[in-house]
């Protein structure tokens, strides 16, 4: 069986867009949909759910080449399924980061909780901590408890660039349009996506401000500085096609404006 994630829109915001299914009969698989719909209800950002049904996606795809089969019942669950499934991504090739792992096994973990709160707990000596975890509302004695099961991840070492590589990168950019779209995430701390998902109205240069759509769909009104002001203006009066398309970013070398 091949399996896959799906997109369907609605306006039940009690269903998640995302749908994990299985490719030839397009069938749901019922448990990781249901918990789809649980974190969909809870109004978690749509990025967020596409993201959760990927990780589910190469999760079930793993149960279905050991167990044969999508379906998942409480006695299939072990205290080492998760440890197999960390076990199994350690060996692919190319290897999988530590960051990656984790995430997944963490959805995974949520899932299955969620959907079997009688199944074992996951033991994993050696890459699990064990520490006190504090009563509600400060009453009582702590209790001991494990941390999830979780490998190493390497810690980053962050190295500023020159400024021969600095000049290098702004001189890539040979339009106020790239310019631009660099400028609001250097200058105004957008996300890519948050840049892309821009349309005209958000933008507001007599008040040097810009409207900027965040996750879970809350926008924020953002001071603009003067460098990104000059930058829009000038893509807006010289660079960007005179067509009645809502987007702020669109291509430049098409007929049919669309986003970049």
């Amino acid at each position: 069986m091949k399996f896959r994630v799906v997109h369907q829109p609605t306006a039940n915001h009690a269903r998640s867009p995302f749908r994990v299914v299985e490719q030839t009969t397009g069938r749901e698989v019922e448990w990781v949909n249901r918990y789809l719909d649980l974190e969909c209800l809870r109004r978690v950002a749509d990025l967020t759910l596409r993201s959760y049904a990927q990780h589910l996606l190469h999760f079930i795809r793993w149960w279905e080449s050991v167990h044969h089969t999508d379906a998942i019942a409480a006695d299939a669950l072990t205290e080492s399924t998760l440890l197999d499934y960390v076990r199994f991504q350690s060996g692919q090739q190319p290897e999988f980061s530590g960051s990656t792992i984790n995430q997944r096994v963490a959805v995974a973990d949520r899932a299955l909780r969620a959907t079997f709160p009688g199944a074992p707990s996951q033991i994993a000596p050696g890459l699990q901590v064990s520490y006190w975890r504090r009563a509600p509302m400060g009453l009582g004695r702590p209790a001991p408890a494990v941390s999830r099961l979780r490998v190493r991840e390497p810690k980053r070492t962050i190295v500023p660039l020159s400024v021969d590589e600095v000049a290098r990168f702004w001189s890539s950019f040979h339009t106020s349009r790239d310019l631009a779209i660099v400028g609001l995430m250097l200058l105004q701390g957008l996300r890519s996506q948050e840049v892309r998902d821009l349309n005209r109205d958000d933008l507001l240069l007599p008040e040097a401000q810009i409207r900027v759509p965040g996750k879970g769909n809350k926008p924020r009104l953002l001071p603009l500085a003067p460098e990104a002001v000059q930058l829009l203006d000038h893509y807006l009066r010289l660079e960007r096609p005179d067509a009645p398309t809502a987007p702020l970013f669109v291509s430049l070398n098409l007929k049919k404006a669309v986003r970049p």
